[in-house]
């Protein structure tokens, strides 16, 4: 199993906001980041991922490298789309995170989201390919959305970037599989040709947006326990949406019934005053 210190790089810019990725790119991207972080860190406990956005007005660090994934989840939900794509810049705030990693002994892997169009142009990106290249960090392209402007710059990076098939470029176009689906069983997540976190085929999963499906747990315990416990946290929270309804309900029920009693006890006392003043008329 690999050791590596890996940086996801996601974008945020406002092309992310289109919905011919299931619900939109963005949310494609944060399932896929989720389920990246568990394939690398079940592979090997060692293993540590960080998370970088590179939309907005620049790059941000989300979170430093960790294997708790609730770091990695506090990073993503806190992450907002706007601003436009700055490629490069995210690159290397990217591999400034992964040279500070503890262990010098992982090594160091950049795995890019690109669903907007890259600015730079096929120079600088070689530039930019040559130095990760000379500093021995390995870039996977996950490339969706606006592929048919980005891939022959992609390529031309890849191509450069790429040292004894380290590094990998995939081209994800609108389609019938979800975002994850396709990375699953991509060169990114395979180790020797194996998936290191199973080939999840046509699984759903769950609550992180893609699907009501179950994974089978015999192909990722790790993914398939974080996965238990965030279906067991939904179904708490609607249990206890449920019963704060039924609550409600039942309160209006009595608060009615007894507006109805008081109402009836009015209309008894109206009649016994009626009937004494009868009684003291005679």
């Amino acid at each position: 199993m690999v050791l590596e210190a890996t940086i996801i790089a996601i974008d945020n810019s406002e092309y992310m906001r289109n919905g011919d990725y299931l619900t939109t790119r963005f949310d494609a991207q944060l399932t896929t980041t989720e389920f990246i972080f568990q394939n690398k860190t079940s592979s090997n406990p060692e293993n540590t991922v960080g998370l970088v956005a590179y939309g907005g007005s620049g790059p941000q660090v989300l979170s430093t490298l960790t294997n708790d994934f609730g770091k990695l989840l506090s990073g993503v939900h806190d992450t907002k789309i706007s601003g436009q794509n700055h490629f490069s810049s995210g690159i290397q705030v990217a591999a400034l995170a992964l040279k500070h990693r503890q262990n010098k002994v992982q090594q160091q892997r950049i795995i890019v989201f690109v669903g907007s169009p890259i600015e730079e142009s096929e120079k600088e990106l070689e530039k930019l390919a040559k130095k990760m290249k000379k500093n021995n960090v390995a870039i996977d392209v996950i490339n969706f959305g606006e592929e048919s402007i980005n891939t022959s710059k992609l390529e031309k990076f890849n191509s450069i970037i790429n040292n004894h098939e380290n590094s990998h470029l995939v081209t994800v176009p609108p389609g019938p599989r979800l975002l994850y689906e396709v990375i699953a069983s991509s060169p990114i997540l395979l180790e020797d040709g194996e998936l290191g976190g199973g080939d999840f085929g046509d699984y759903g999963v769950g609550n992180f947006g893609a699907g009501d499906g179950l994974i089978d747990a015999s192909m990722d315990p790790d993914l398939a326990l974080a996965l238990r416990l965030s279906l067991e946290e939904e179904k708490q929270r609607q249990d206890r949406e449920a019963e704060a309804a039924e609550k409600a309900k039942k309160d209006a029920a009595e608060s009615s019934e007894l507006e109805k009693i008081d109402e009836a006890k009015e209309d008894e006392n109206q009649n016994e005053e009626g009937n004494t003043k009868d009684v003291n008329m005679e």
